[in-house]
């Protein structure tokens, strides 16, 4: 297991605009779990920006609250709409002795034969799976070996996925994770033209003019 994420935190006084903390540079969240009210807290941004890049949303990240350590996972993550900052953050509080269900992103690894010697293309259809384990057996991301992908029809299925010691597989077995596809061959060049099949079409013109004024006299 990695070592343990630590994020320290503080109570945010809810009667203080969330905007005056992220002036000071800190970023207001919240924790809260089925046996946990929620806790309005903040933690210091750069701290957290950290940690998050480490841990994403299937990594155990401790905080602690100067009283005790909670092990939660980042449940949710709040943008500002116009410059793309993050604003908030939720954090789930695990229960101890409980497994848990998460989303877990995928890793492709390896390469495949279909794509470097057969002209293939890689389609990725799943980039991330849901399993369950306990907290402590998480993974932060499953390795996918693409090098089984030989033919141009192969695929790989979520049950085919080896899965590290603890680990469940939630997402269906049958649920293609990557397969190869062909590229379309190009639309081929159209046949020339036979011009001798075409009918002469004569021009109008002086002649008809000439026709049209000789019936006039």
């Amino acid at each position: 297991m990695d070592a343990m994420l630590t994020l320290n935190t503080k109570e945010r006084d809810i009667n203080i605009a969330a905007s005056d903390y992220r002036k000071q540079g800190l970023l207001p969240c919240v924790y809260y779990g089925p046996k946990e009210k929620p806790v309005s807290i903040n933690v210091s941004k750069i701290d957290f920006l950290k940690v998050w890049k480490e841990a994403g949303e299937s990594t155990v990240i401790t905080l602690n609250t100067g009283k005790s350590e909670i092990e939660v996972l980042v449940h949710d993550v709040s943008f500002d709409p116009v410059r793309s900052e993050v604003i908030h953050a939720d954090f789930y509080v695990l229960e101890k002795g409980k497994a848990v269900e998460v989303s877990v992103p995928l890793e492709f690894v390896g390469i495949s034969k279909a794509v470097k010697d057969m002209g293939g293309m890689l389609v990725k259809v799943l980039h991330e799976i849901d399993i369950e384990a306990m907290p402590k057996d998480l993974p932060h991301s499953i390795k996918v070996d693409i090098g089984t992908l030989t033919d141009l029809d192969a695929q790989i299925l979520a049950g085919e996925i080896k899965l590290p010691a603890g680990v469940t597989l939630v997402t269906g077995p049958e649920e293609v994770v990557a397969a190869i596809s062909v590229a379309e061959e190009e639309i081929e060049e159209a046949a020339p033209v036979d011009l001798s099949a075409i009918p002469v079409v004569e021009k109008k013109g002086k002649k008809e003019e000439e026709g049209e004024g000789a019936v006039k006299k």
